[in-house]
């Protein structure tokens, strides 16, 4: 499996592009990309490929979750990441900055929380955060937005210079579909405690925010740390394509084991 395949839903630096004429679901001859080999096969590769990222310890991967509230950053992360050791795995989870972290630089709360050589660690939203609210919000002006996507080009291409590869997801749901799960869940009394104000709020500027997504993606898509789009609407299929979106960028990584600190034919029990 090659990046190449992913090329229709790869955004290339600087691209113009409205995020409404991009599809939320795959067109029918692209829905199953591997499916000769099987979801089993899938998720066997995922983790026998995160397995020789954790004993390799020379690279680490960051996956950021980004996207519009019920597109499902929680479900990717539930249902992909169930099938592989948690060993070197770790889901980071981001909300409004607290008072501490507003008195740092906005990148100040994300350093901590990246991955070390051998991690595999997943940004349920991100240092996106900081630039998308305020540009919906007006809460900085256009010049500051300007600077901080500057910020985290350079963040980023420091980030792939110390081996620590960069995968940035935006899943891409309809508002129609949102509609349909923000009903789903103030019907659920198990899932009613996911629902905020926000959630209604940040419906009513849908407009605002394909705008600010639009700008913010391709100003900060670059070949080391590009976007993808995931089309949403459909769970099942949006879990697959991550998934091996996912396995092809490690298998893209080309990680070797490491050799045993003993030579095999030493090995003695007794």
């Amino acid at each position: 499996m090659t990046l190449k395949k992913f090329a229709p839903w790869k955004i290339q630096a600087d691209d113009r592009f409205e995020l409404s004429d991009i599809s939320t679901r795959l067109p029918v001859n692209k829905k199953e990309i591997d499916e000769s080999k099987g979801l089993k096969t899938l998720f066997e590769r995922l983790n026998k490929m995160q397995n020789t990222l954790y004993a390799a310890k020379t690279h680490g991967l960051l996956l950021v979750l980004q996207g519009m509230d019920t597109a499902g950053k929680d479900g990717v992360i539930r249902h992909v990441f169930t099938h592989i050791s948690p060993l070197g795995v770790r889901a980071q989870a981001f909300a409004a900055p607290s008072e501490e972290e507003k008195h740092h630089d906005f990148l100040w709360r994300i350093h901590s929380k990246l991955p070390a050589k051998g991690e595999l660690v997943i940004f349920n939203r991100s240092h996106y955060e900081d630039v998308l609210v305020p540009q919906v919000r007006g809460w900085l002006r256009p010049a500051a937005i300007e600077k901080r996507l500057a910020h985290i080009r350079n963040f980023e291409a420091m980030l792939h210079d110390e081996n620590i590869t960069v995968l940035k997801c935006f899943l891409h749901i309809s508002k129609a579909e949102q509609k349909k799960r923000l009903q789903a869940r103030m019907e659920d009394p198990q899932k009613q405690w996911k629902l905020q104000a926000s959630d209604f709020e940040d419906r009513k500027l849908w407009p605002t925010f394909m705008r600010a997504y639009q700008q913010t993606l391709s100003a900060t898509s670059t070949k080391e740390s590009p976007w993808y789009i995931i089309p949403a609407d459909d769970k099942s299929d949006r879990n697959r394509f991550l998934a091996e979106l996912l396995v092809a960028t490690v298998e893209n990584m080309k990680l070797k084991m490491p050799s045993p600190s003993m030579k095999p034919g030493s090995f003695k029990l007794v």
